[in-house]
């Protein structure tokens, strides 16, 4: 792996820990997995163990799915409408968040957001991770 896809990985690392922060706080619970990779301008986070036992007793039926996917879908969407947690998003990826698309496979208990932001962060990723490395003071250095 180059220096650079370790850096851009590294910053995915974060994204997906700023998302769990996120979703812990506005849900009351995050996702057992998260995984995030940069591709051009899009952030796309992949997350699995998302549902409570609640709502997988209440998949099984038509009405409950229907209920807990349009109700997923809805609050995380309005998440990422609060100014606070756009900010968060757009300082560590130095770009402005355009949209969003997110859903869920509730069978597969599987979320899907896709951020939108407005310039490449796949190689701005590795341009800032570099640049944070290179601005480190060394151990013993004042």
């Amino acid at each position: 792996m180059r220096c650079g896809d370790w850096m851009s990985r590294r910053v995915e690392h974060e994204f997906s820990k700023l998302v769990r922060e996120i979703r812990k706080e506005y849900v009351g619970c995050g996702p057992q997995q998260i995984r995030t990779r940069f591709v051009g301008p899009w952030a796309i986070t992949e997350m699995t163990g998302n549902l409570t036992d609640v709502e997988k007793w209440m998949i099984d039926s038509e009405e409950g799915r229907r209920i807990i996917h349009e109700t997923r879908t809805k609050m995380v969407k309005d998440i990422y409408k609060h100014a606070e947690v756009v900010e968060k998003l757009e300082k560590l990826v130095h770009a402005k968040l355009v949209t969003l698309f997110a859903d869920i496979n509730l069978a597969s208990d599987v979320a899907i957001t896709v951020f939108v932001f407005d310039r490449d962060i796949q190689s701005d990723a590795r341009w800032f991770a570099r640049s944070s490395v290179s601005r480190r003071t060394p151990v013993g250095s004042p």
